[in-house]
């Protein structure tokens, strides 16, 4: 009987120790991972994430990003320089790093492979940088939640890499007295002022 028991204690152990293993969680679908300053549910088999959460507090800007690159996240299959090769594709950061530049770590967090996504590069460098700095300004009257949810269609692109391309973005904006303002961003070359992006929340 003392060995059922023994046997039945160890087997739940070692069930309890697979639910969570460090700061990882979920299946290969739904990675769960929390660098402190953001949040992200993180899909292994598309190698992008499906969402990030973050919040803007008008942090002070002591550090630049200078020659910085993304680095992999020990455990995690992400994305990496090779999908984003001699191509049109950023390695579009999803938690801004100018956001986070309070601090030298802070900043590291920033440039995972967890917290970027396949985003063309006239977007990622044209109106999503002008929303991100826009956040911050509006930032100055109080903390703004940020959460960005990437959309893939039925019929997505995936690369010869083995990386899916997101059809868009959501970029879901709650502010400290409860307002919600939401943006959709197709993941393509931009037409019009970000503003023009808004839309009813999801």
């Amino acid at each position: 009987m003392k060995k059922y028991i023994f046997l039945f204690s160890f087997l739940f152990l070692l069930s309890c120790e697979d639910e969570n293993e460090g700061p990882f969680s979920g299946d290969k679908y739904d990675v769960l991972i929390d660098k402190g300053i953001y949040k992200v549910s993180y899909n292994e088999s598309y190698e992008q994430p499906n969402w990030v959460e973050y919040t803007v507090s008008n942090r002070p800007k002591n550090v630049d990003r200078g020659s910085k690159d993304f680095y992999l996240e020990p455990g995690v299959t992400t994305s990496n320089d090779a999908d984003y090769y001699k191509n049109e594709w950023d390695k579009g950061h999803l938690a801004p790093a100018a956001t986070f530049s309070d601090s030298e770590e802070n900043l590291n967090k920033t440039f995972s492979f967890i917290n970027c996504a396949m985003q063309i590069d006239n977007l990622n460098r044209g109106e999503w940088a002008q929303l991100e700095q826009q956040v911050r300004d509006w930032s100055v009257s109080g903390n703004i939640k940020v959460k960005i949810e990437l959309v893939f269609a039925a019929n997505h692109e995936i690369r010869t890499t083995g990386v899916h391309i997101p059809t868009g973005f959501w970029k879901n904006l709650t502010f400290s007295n409860g307002d919600q303002i939401c943006y959709y961003f197709p993941n393509s070359s931009t037409n019009k002022n970000w503003d023009k992006y808004k839309t009813a929340c999801n």
